[in-house]
C-alpha cells in the first residue's frame, strides 16, 4: 500500500525523529532493547504472533459464532456489546466500551482509527501491522473499496460501505454474515470461519468445506 503523510509526521516536531511507520518506531525500540540484551527477540516475536493470531482473535471468533447460533445473544450483542462481552470474559482494557456493527447483504462494515491504532484488544488481540500503517487509515477512509479489493474482497455493486473510525472512547467489532451451509454447525466449528480480519471487515467469513 502506499504511504500518505498524517498531519502529525511535522518534521519541525521532536516525533520526527522517529520513524514515520508505528511498525518502524516498534522495530527501532526492539532494536536497541535487543542490543542492551534486555529481550530476547525470537521470544517477542513468539508472544507477538500468539497475541496477534492466536489468542486474541479466538475471543472475538466466540462471540461472532454465539451471536450466530444464539438470537437472545445476538440482539444482546447489537443492544449493549460492552455487557454482552463483559459477560463472556471479554474485557478489560482497550475494550472499555465496544460497539458491534453487523454486516448484510445490503451494508458491508469496516474498522480503522484514523488518528493512531485503537482496537479491540480483549476481542482481537493486538493490531495487525497494516492496521496501525498511515496508508490503510488514510485510504480506508477515502476509497474502502480499493482497500478491500487489495484485501482480495470485492462486494456487490448494490452492497454499500461503511468506515468505522475506531477511538480511545468507542471501539468496534464486526459482525461478518454467517456462511451458508452452515445450519447445525457447532459455536466451535463457527468460530472456526470466523478469522480476525473478517472481524475488523476487511475479509469476510470462510466458507464450509464441502
Amino acid at each position: 500500500m502506499q504511504s500518505f503523510p498524517m498531519p502529525h509526521d511535522d518534521p519541525d516536531h521532536p516525533h520526527s525523529l522517529l520513524p514515520p511507520e508505528p511498525a518502524l518506531r516498534v522495530k527501532a525500540l526492539e532494536t536497541i532493547l535487543a542490543a542492551k540484551g534486555l529481550i530476547d527477540p525470537a521470544a517477542l516475536d513468539a508472544i507477538v504472533d500468539t497475541y496477534e493470531n492466536r489468542i486474541g482473535p479466538k475471543n472475538g471468533a466466540a462471540v461472532v459464532a454465539k451471536a450466530w447460533s444464539d438470537p437472545v445473544f445476538h440482539a444482546q450483542l447489537l443492544e449493549d456489546a460492552t455487557a454482552a462481552v463483559s459477560a463472556l470474559g471479554f474485557y478489560g482494557r482497550q475494550g472499555e466500551h465496544i460497539v458491534a456493527v453487523e454486516n448484510t447483504p445490503g451494508q458491508h462494515n469496516m474498522v480503522v482509527c484514523t488518528l493512531c491504532s485503537c482496537y479491540p484488544w480483549p476481542l482481537l488481540g493486538i493490531p495487525p501491522a497494516w492496521y496501525k500503517s498511515d496508508a490503510y487509515r488514510a485510504r480506508a477512509v477515502r476509497e474502502p473499496r480499493k482497500v478491500l479489493a487489495d484485501f482480495g474482497v470485492t462486494l456487490p455493486e448494490g452492497t454499500s460501505v461503511r468506515v468505522w473510525d475506531s477511538t480511545a472512547e468507542v471501539r468496534y467489532l464486526v459482525i461478518p454474515m454467517r456462511p451458508e451451509g452452515t445450519e447445525g454447525f457447532s459455536d466451535e466449528q463457527l468460530s472456526a470461519l470466523i478469522s480476525r480480519d473478517s472481524m475488523i471487515g476487511t475479509a469476510l467469513a470462510a466458507e464450509p468445506a464441502s
